[in-house]
């Protein structure tokens, strides 16, 4: 008898999930690869994303899946994410917007955007995350918004990012998601990042883990992660659960 689809693709997965070796071995190709900055080779829709590709699979079946009506991302860069993000709402169609927060929007950064065809559909915010006037805007423009999906993306900080969870993720309704990236850096090398103020046991996954502890709204879903293998947002891929 055929195993129907979904249910071997459930197996997989699963199957994925118990192989230590493999989860072993993607770390260690990470780590190797993050010498060469190669989440930087790639760009969606002429924008350079910074992003791996995984990952973009990864937030493309959410989004088909949840169908937010606003997805809330901290940290532009480039503006590929959000770019991304557009794009994909404007397949689901209606009125779908992404409002991006950046502490730094570099002028030539802004110009791409604003110049790019899915522009109509996003809206970009300067200033601190965690800063109290900036939460009050994205509050306000969030309004009237049914489903909203969040994505943690700028200062990977522990303090920082822990921050970040506890201001936004009042915003996430049941069954969306809260994405948390570059959890990666708890599990990299003690030496992957010398000029930086975050590192082993300050880091946006040491920030999840005590968000959880007290947050029971959300859990992991690890069967994204035991899906991709390779990710920067292990534990980082935080479903809502509850109302």
């Amino acid at each position: 008898m055929k195993v129907p689809f979904e249910t071997e693709k459930l197996e997989n997965i699963q199957r994925l999930g118990n192989d230590s070796n493999l989860s072993i071995l993607s770390k260690e190709w990470i780590a190797g690869v993050s010498k060469h900055k190669y989440s930087y080779n790639f760009s969606w829709m002429g924008r350079p994303i910074i992003q791996f590709p995984q990952d973009i699979i990864a937030l493309q079946e959410i989004i088909w899946q949840v169908k937010p009506e606003l997805v809330i991302e901290t940290g532009i860069a480039h503006g590929g994410s959000l770019v991304f993000y557009a794009s994909m709402l404007s397949l689901l169609g209606g009125n779908r917007y992404v409002l991006g927060i950046d502490i730094d929007i570099r002028e030539h950064n802004r110009a791409a955007i604003e110049q790019h065809s899915m522009f109509k559909r996003i809206k970009m915010i300067q200033g601190s995350s965690v800063d109290e006037e900036v939460v009050r805007e994205v509050y306000d423009f969030a309004k009237g918004k049914r489903i909203v999906m969040v994505a943690l993306d700028s200062n990977h900080t522990h303090e920082h990012v822990l921050k970040e969870l506890e201001l936004y993720s009042p915003l996430v309704n049941k069954d969306s998601y809260l994405v948390v990236f570059d959890t990666i850096i708890e599990d990299m090398p003690d030496d992957s990042f010398p000029d930086r103020p975050w590192g082993k046991g300050n880091n946006p996954k040491t920030a999840v883990r005590k968000f959880l502890e007290t947050n029971h709204r959300f859990v992991v879903d690890k069967e994204i992660e035991n899906k991709l293998l390779i990710t920067v947002a292990p534990d980082g891929y935080l479903r809502c659960v509850g109302d």
